[in-house]
């Protein structure tokens, strides 16, 4: 076993003594004693075998309020006492999800449900039911296992280091943007690879609707907008997912995740939120739709509804290239007017990335003591050892589970999008299209946040996916009729500049792409997940509101000062 090479060393007698005959060595990592341990479960659930003969105490107000629920309980559910025991608790805990099933599965009364409900009144309940299950397990440990001197020495050398007060948040902050720098840097290839390959399809589909006489209405809705919307998000959003995913699960099963949450548990208990929120962040960095499936670790459906309203203050994979092409153009190049500036471009990114991070904290703040009032809910976090990472596991997990899936819903949005987007810039109304009219139209909102009608206009029909709103911009501004890339950033700089943009437009265009609502695939997970209207307009509401009155004051503050 492995345990023995980490210099371990299991009594199994003892372990026995302890807590009962049926012990299982398993390693879920390396895929050993799975299958025996399910059949262990199994006997325990079809037969009355008593398989643990270890029974926790806890505090005396815990086990009064447990034998109370007890005799509530007794005449409603026909089981064991240890059942009985084990439900009474998960009642007084009030976990929604489990107490939901249990409710369900032994059809228990309403009434019966509320009485049980009075009796809970130990504050904390689940905190320290958790403590006192963690103290058991530790005193079983130390009758029962041998540890050889020196065994865990490397693991806590690194995290002298990695969860140090002083160079834990750094490390952290470097680690993050070396996986962002790697990804941002090798996606621009494949993705340029799939323009290519997209473009040369698009040649070819044209001469077939050609051939095949098809309307050019519905070949421009077909080709220009359904193709064009899909193949943007395709080529933007899947090489960026397929290296952020993969580096960022090499981090989670090296074991350095939980110390991540280990070194912003403190910001976020001060918010009144989980230290687990920071695991779903960084997440949201990759896709604010996969940040808000993560949220699923959270067990307090307060933190978690918490979470997933904030998930979208961290900017995705979908965002940076309007960041970084910003930048690049209005900060690396115009503010300090040098040629070489992606240093600063990269500075640029980074400080809207932190400002993120503080918006987060806020946000958790107000909604903790407003709609979401509660206190923070302390957790126990299991600081793992560090790993050598399953490498082809990794990849093979991270392509299927996250980012075939995440971009399968993309496109599932996309594609009547593109239409839509589509009809907006082909049907004319007077003497401009219907783009050009709503963009007119916004244009006295869109000023005074510093900003114009058709910045605007991008953000709204690019709510399929944040990566179509720069297309969407120069296709406005070029009077086009479908999406197009420039592919000399000075180009687009001289469009930009001749269309109005100063370096306030540019650091409030930056501003909204970082706090405006999720894109429709973050919005439909969102729907999934919380399974209510409510949370998901507000989730809609808080980051775009956010970013009307950062950008408001940012353009007054500019207009007086510049």
């Amino acid at each position: 076993m492995r345990q023995k090479k980490k210099g371990i060393t299991i009594d199994e007698k003892v372990l026995k003594n302890k807590i009962g005959d049926y012990i299982v060595f398993a390693a879920a990592r390396e895929n050993r004693g799975i299958e025996e341990l399910k059949q262990i479960i199994d006997l325990g659930i079809r037969s009355k075998k008593e398989l643990n003969k270890s029974t926790v105490k806890y505090s005396k107000d815990i086990e009064i309020d447990i034998e109370a629920a007890e005799d509530i309980l007794r005449d409603e559910i026909i089981v064991d006492d240890k059942r009985l025991r084990w439900i009474s608790l998960r009642m007084l805990e009030r976990n929604e999800g489990i107490e939901k099933s249990i409710i369900d599965y032994y059809e228990i009364d309403k009434n019966i449900v509320n009485k049980v409900h009075e009796i809970g009144k130990v504050k904390d309940i689940d905190d320290r039911i958790i403590k006192s299950l963690v103290n058991k397990a530790e005193k079983i440990a130390s009758e029962s296992v041998e540890y050889t001197k020196g065994y865990d020495k490397f693991n806590r050398k690194l995290d002298k280091i990695l969860v140090s007060k002083v160079t834990g948040i750094p490390i952290m902050i470097l680690m993050l943007l070396t996986i962002l720098w790697i990804t941002i840097t090798l996606a621009n290839y494949p993705s340029q690879a799939l323009s290519t390959l997209f473009a040369w399809i698009e040649v070819w589909i044209r001469k077939l609707f050609e051939s095949l006489l098809v309307p050019s209405f519905i070949s421009g809705i077909l080709i220009d907008g359904v193709y064009t919307t899909v193949t943007w998000i395709v080529a933007v959003m899947l090489p960026p997912m397929a290296i952020f995913f993969p580096l960022f699960t090499l981090l989670e099963d090296s074991g350095y995740l939980p110390r991540i949450a280990f070194n912003l548990d403190k910001g976020f208990k001060r918010c009144c939120s989980c230290g687990k929120q920071a695991l779903t962040m960084c997440m949201g960095l990759g896709c604010n739709a996969a940040g808000v499936v993560g949220c699923r670790i959270i067990n307090s459906p307060r933190e978690r509804l918490i979470a997933i309203l904030t998930n979208n203050f961290m900017p995705c994979n979908g965002r940076f290239p309007t960041l970084i092409t910003i930048s690049s153009i209005f900060i690396g190049g115009g503010i300090l007017g040098v040629n070489s500036g992606n240093l600063f471009s990269a500075l640029a990114v980074t400080l809207v990335i932190i400002l993120g991070v503080l918006i987060t904290l806020i946000i958790s703040r107000i909604l903790s003591k407003t709609i979401l009032k509660g206190v923070p809910s302390s957790f126990v976090l299991e600081l793992p050892p560090y790993r050598r990472p399953q490498f082809l596991k990794v990849i093979v997990r991270s392509i299927c589970d996250r980012t075939l899936y995440v971009l399968g819903r993309a496109v599932v949005v996309a594609l009547p999008a593109g239409a839509i987007i589509w009809i907006f810039a082909n049907i004319s109304i007077g003497n401009g299209t219907l783009l050009s009219v709503c963009a007119d139209f916004l244009n006295p909102f869109a000023s005074a946040i510093g900003l114009d009608g058709y910045i605007l206009m991008a953000f709204i029909l690019g709510i399929p996916a944040n990566e179509i709103v720069i297309p969407i911009i120069i296709m406005s501004y070029l009077k086009t009729s479908t999406m197009v890339e420039m592919n000399n950033i000075m180009e687009l700089k001289t469009l930009l500049v001749a269309n109005g943009w100063t370096t306030l437009t540019a650091i409030n265009t930056m501003i909204l792409c970082l706090l405006h609502y999720p894109c429709a695939t973050t919005l439909l997970t969102i729907k999934k997940e919380t399974n209510s209207l409510k949370w998901t307009v507000l989730a809609f509401l808080i980051p775009t509101i956010t970013g009307i009155i950062v950008c408001f004051i940012i353009a007054q503050i500019w207009r007086l000062v510049v």
